[in-house]
């Protein structure tokens, strides 16, 4: 049945139709985005089917070429990894459709096909990493969405190229520190193979090649999803990069690189390791707390929006590492769930920006005095986003944000229940500060600057094709929202790693 091949084709399918891109494209280029979407469908559709297998008869065991393991490559998914792999197809899917326009304007016509061949691998390189089993191959993996997002970003506006070589330092530096503590697990176990590892290695905690081969995961990860202080290389990244790159790459890879840190700290390595034998998820928690406060502070001091946005990205990366850090039921249920809600949230953030740049050829949140009127449905859908971030009920952020809460109060961290709602309240300023200016900026008269006359503002909303998405990132805030309970009860509370 072909559903017993959907672990092989969610990772197969997009890497060799991104390989047909670049002649079809050269072509005919109108023909590319239909491959991408074409690849992006099957990916969807496996992602879901694995959900499936997994609830009905659970995890799943895919032996490529029927080796086995350790010896050969596995993949395998439970309910954390097929919900992180419906989480990146159903972001790349939208932000496919949405790229249509979006990429027509800021992209020459050449550089199209270029475009669309990394897009597709870079959503092969994050789906390959939810299901392997393997800490080499997700090495891999990484990198070929990696180096995937670095030629993404480069293609972008003006100060793209600066940014993406500062990207390609730091991630260079995150992926070698991970592919130390690949090869240091290996000196002393002989193994690749992630449930293998968590067999052989709590007979070996007491090695110091073991400890340093931990730190070196936790700070190639660190890098990788740009935890505070160690995210210098996003803002600037994710501003010049074209929008439906920022989009994509904003709602994923910091979401796949959340999964990464769960994987190793609670899986290959066994929960007790990072919560007693050595205080991981203390300091992860207080780092947590700085990138929280340090994130939301500095996007307010930002005018352009999507470099704002960057910044409220680093404060929701802080967010979920803290749920992973309070290591309890109630924390890592928060956490989980806030991988998919800040998915959909910065998605639609980001589509939003790309699509106020469409129209009005700027980001600059100084410049939107009337754009509810001349973009009504775009700036409705940034406020009920923008509500989300802040954890206004019923929207899916409140969930997210009150399991933390209940996390922080169940393991006794008190302080860091205070830093989740003082969080909240700083991103309530950075996002009414706009709202503001677009909803409540006083009307004036260009002639005498008197504030009494209605200027007339003619209604110019972007095109269908990139509203489409942005409404169902909108559908989908609310919808995870109200069935919150459900997505916990139905795969969440299986998603947490055994132990807790």
């Amino acid at each position: 049945m072909i559903s017993e091949q959907f672990p092989a084709l969610i990772v197969v399918t997009p890497l060799i139709l991104s390989f047909f891109i670049p002649v079809v494209g050269w072509w005919n280029r109108k023909l590319c985005l239909p491959i991408v979407l074409i690849a992006l469908s099957v990916c969807l559709v496996s992602a879901f089917g694995i959900l499936d297998t997994v609830i009905k008869h659970g995890t799943v065991h895919y032996r490529l070429g029927n080796w086995e393991p350790p010896w050969g490559i596995e993949y395998v998914i439970d309910h954390l990894n097929a919900y992180v792999a419906i989480i990146v197809s159903c972001i790349a899917l939208l932000v496919a459709i949405y790229s249509k326009k979006s990429v027509e304007q800021e992209l020459p016509e050449h550089k199209i096909p270029q475009f669309y061949t990394l897009f597709l691998l870079n959503i092969t390189g994050l789906l390959g990493i939810t299901v392997t089993g393997d800490v080499f191959n997700l090495y891999v993996l990484l990198e070929i969405a990696s180096f995937s997002a670095y030629g993404l970003v480069a293609i972008g506006e003006e100060g793209a190229l600066v940014a993406s070589f500062r990207y390609v330092i730091m991630g260079t530096i995150g992926a070698c520190l991970y592919l130390l503590g690949v090869g240091y697990l290996y000196i002393v176990t002989g193994s690749l193979n992630m449930a293998d590892l968590a067999q052989l290695l709590p007979h070996l905690y007491h090695s110091k090649v073991v400890l340093v081969a931990f730190a070196f995961f936790m700070v190639g990860i660190a890098i990788k999803m740009a935890l505070f202080p160690l995210h210098v290389w996003l803002p600037d990244a994710y501003t010049h990069a074209p929008s439906a790159v920022s989009a994509a790459i904003a709602a994923t890879m910091t979401k796949v690189g959340a999964y990464v840190m769960i994987r190793i700290m609670f899986t290959v390595f066994k929960p007790y390791f990072s919560i007693e034998t050595i205080p991981a998820t203390t300091i992860l928690g207080w780092v947590a707390v700085a990138a929280m406060i340090f994130g939301s502070i500095l996007a307010i001091a930002q005018s352009d929006l999507k470099r704002m946005f960057c910044y409220i990205l680093l404060a929701e990366v802080g967010y979920i590492v803290m749920g992973i850090s309070l290591a309890n039921r109630m924390g890592l249920t928060g956490a989980i769930l806030h991988i998919l809600n800040d998915a959909f949230m910065m998605a639609c953030l980001f589509l939003v920006a790309g699509a106020i740049m469409y129209k009005m050829g700027t980001r600059d949140i100084r410049n939107f005095r009337y754009l509810h009127r001349k973009m009504p449905f775009t700036m409705a859908a940034f406020t009920i986003a923008a509500l989300s971030v802040i954890g206004i009920p019923p929207t899916c952020g409140f969930f997210s944000k009150w399991y933390l809460i209940l996390g922080a109060i169940y393991g006794g961290q008190w302080m860091f229940a205070v830093v989740l709602v003082l969080s909240s309240l700083l991103s309530a300023v950075v996002f009414f500060r706009v709202i503001e200016k677009v909803y409540f900026e006083p009307t004036v008269d260009i002639h005498n600057g008197e504030s009494h006359e209605m200027v007339e503002v003619v209604r110019d909303e972007a095109p269908l094709s990139m509203l489409l998405p942005i409404f169902i990132t909108v559908a989908g805030i609310m919808l995870l929202g109200i069935f919150s309970g459900k997505i916990i009860s139905t795969v969440i509370q299986f998603a947490i790693p055994a132990g807790f």
